[in-house]
């Protein structure tokens, strides 16, 4: 398989693996590793799309409006942006969403993951497994992996088309509830997509069990949300493997960013600078055990037990967590009763609110200010792949490392290998970018 728009340059003594282009990532991204005796000197995971200013153009924008606008950032993940701010607006109003609303909350964002997770296991990341250049390829050779893939991918779109409205950028969720609640009748229509859908993510966690992976281990400090009761998405607690456990408002205690002059998104780190690493891996590692029942199963099949600090194996726990979300959302729809209301009342007031939910990619921060006339005066967003870029950066530097006795070709393919691991989504990451003044 060759590389997607890469130019090695070879002198004396040093080699430069730089790929302008990725591909198979959603979004504009680059990367460029340099070498100088067989040492890997320097190492660059560059993200220079343009920033797109959400943060900033929130500003001055009423809190009805908010959660509709987030939704623009991303059109894989809008749930996660929506769950995100509606959960921040409403613990600024005291609103708790509970009973058939909050289970048709979990039923969307399942619809998300299910669809996101398809999408980046069969035909952004599993060509890199089987040699192949793109899904087409794959189509060609094996066309019955690639129609399964898009009927599970069909299904996550369906669930989020018949609760947020449409499947892309959803209009339903609003603060307090949804515009509409989705009647029982729509969704047990559901049901047998969803279970078709199910038999084909258990397979397909056997099939990917079965695939050759890099030897690799990255011990990393991994965050996610744990909730006491199940597998998080929308609620929890901030913990990490290196003994955080904090609630989701002490975020910025914890977690800052920074800027870097090689990427219009922002760094976070951990902790005064520690690289972090949230997503599959994170959440697989911290909350295994509040799995599906099916879906721990599977994991045994494979003999797939946690903790897994293998990169490249993250394919396998978002095929667990997509047999997780469909398994979630047959119960979810099966005990589903219609709600009498649609939304939970409440009045708005000034203050400030926090959220954040499981986005596909990982953690999704949150944090809006309200003035007394419900106009958004703040807002800081923070995305799963700005959390990701040290981790990316340091992954490279380790697989670029361990693998120097290849050709430069089939090491610059490594190396973007070790960047889709982690699903980027650079339009999510550049939404905003701080001027300095000098």
């Amino acid at each position: 398989m060759e590389a997607n728009n890469a130019t090695m340059t070879v002198k004396p003594g040093q080699r430069s693996i730089k790929v302008d282009m990725l591909a198979r990532v959603e979004g504009e991204g680059a990367l460029t590793v340099k070498i100088s005796n067989g040492v890997v000197q320097d190492v660059q995971f560059k993200i220079f799309e343009p920033p797109r200013f959400f943060e900033g153009f929130l500003r001055g924008r009423d809190y009805r409006e908010v959660p509709d606008i987030t939704a623009r950032i991303c059109g894989i993940c809008p749930v996660a942006y929506q769950m995100s701010s509606v959960h921040a607006l409403e613990a600024i109003f005291g609103v708790r969403v509970d009973g058939a609303l909050r289970d048709l909350r979990r039923l969307l964002y399942c619809g998300e993951w299910i669809e996101s997770h398809a999408l980046h296991i069969f035909m952004l990341h599993a060509p890199d497994f089987l040699g192949y250049n793109d899904v087409i390829e794959i189509a060609r050779d094996h066309p019955d992996i690639v129609k399964q893939a898009l009927f599970l991918k069909k299904t996550g779109n369906e669930l989020m088309r018949v609760i947020g409205g449409r499947e892309i950028h959803p209009i339903n969720v609003r603060v307090g509830g949804f515009y509409r609640a989705t009647t029982r009748a729509e969704l047990t229509a559901l049901l047998d997509s969803l279970k078709a859908s199910l038999d084909i993510a258990v397979n397909s966690v056997r099939w990917l069990g079965g695939l050759p992976m890099p030897d690799f281990q990255q011990d990393t400090e991994y965050v996610a949300l744990r909730h006491p009761d199940e597998y998080p998405m929308n609620e929890g607690r901030i913990v990490s493997t290196g003994g955080i456990d904090i609630p989701v408002e002490a975020y910025e205690q914890r977690f800052t960013e920074e800027h870097v002059a090689y990427s219009t998104a922002l760094h976070a780190t951990v902790d005064g600078g520690q690289r972090y690493a949230v997503g599959p891996l994170a959440r697989y590692n911290l909350n295994h055990d509040l799995l599906s029942p099916l879906a721990q199963e599977a994991a045994r099949d494979i003999h797939f037990a946690p903790p897994c600090l293998n990169p490249f194996q993250s394919i396998i726990v978002r095929a667990l967590e997509t047999v997780y979300a469909l398994e979630e959302a047959i119960r979810l729809i099966e005990n589903y009763r219609t709600p009498e209301q649609a939304a939970v009342p409440f009045e708005p007031r000034a203050g400030t609110g926090y959220g954040c939910t499981e986005a596909p990619r990982g953690i999704l921060y949150h944090r809006y200010t309200l003035d007394d006339a419900g106009l958004v005066t703040d807002a800081k967003i923070v995305p799963p792949t700005a959390q990701n870029q040290k981790m990316i950066e340091s992954d490279l530097r380790q697989v670029a490392a361990a693998n120097l006795d290849l050709p430069d070709d089939r090491l610059t393919v490594r190396c973007e290998q070790a960047v889709r691991n982690y699903d980027p989504c650079i339009s999510c990451s550049t939404h905003f970018l701080k001027l300095i003044r000098v």
